[in-house]
Parts: structure tokens; sequence; C-alpha cells
């Protein structure tokens, strides 16, 4: 996402949290008022994106994405090949484990 698409997404959202009604010169006052340098065309498209779509249905299903699809299955390999797969599966990278904050000397719950 550009800086221009992240700003007057925000400055939609503000508008409509706010209940103003969304049009291209708010929003584009409010990136302004930001000191961020946006295309001119921005505001347009985002006023219009305003106008066809709910902005509160949008804003409820962030996050949930449309599915990636299926998980790639592996070709069935040949019954004698079996043995020479399972060598490679044991294989692990070792991962470095995370500090906990007694580690750094401090803790969330220190009285």
């Amino acid at each position: 996402m550009s800086t221009g698409e992240v700003a007057c997404s925000y400055a939609a959202m503000i508008l409509h949290d706010d209940g103003i009604p969304i049009t291209a010169e708010k929003i584009a006052t409010l990136v302004k008022a930001a000191n961020v340098n946006v295309e001119p065309y921005w505001p347009s498209l985002f006023a219009k994106l305003a106008e066809k779509k709910n902005l509160d249905d949008l804003t409820a299903n962030v996050g949930c994405g449309g599915g990636g699809g299926a998980a790639p299955v592996a070709a069935a390999a040949p019954a004698g090949s079996a043995t020479a797969a399972a060598p490679a599966a044991e294989e692990k990278k070792d991962e470095p484990e995370e500090e906990s904050d007694d580690d750094m000397g401090i803790s969330l719950f220190d009285d």
C-alpha cells in the first residue's frame, strides 16, 4: 500500500467515525493537515468508495481475509522412495529461543 492509500484510508475512517460526510475535499483537507503529500486522485477514489460501500462493514471484516486456498499436496511417491523421504523430514532448523521478561531482569508483574 502506498502512503497515499494509507493516508486516505485513515482520513476516510476518521470522517466516518465522526459522522461527517466523506468527500474528496474533506479527505484532502485531513491528509494535508497531517502533512502527507498524496497524488490528487486518491481522495476522490476513496470518496467514491465511501459512497458505494458501507465503511462499518469494511472495517468490521478487517483481518478476516478471503482464504488462501488449500495447501499444496505433494504428489504420491513410489513405495520404494518412502524411506528416502523420511530423513529429510527429520531435519529441523534450530529456532532461537524467545527471551522472556525474566531474562532481562524485568517483569510485567513485579511489585
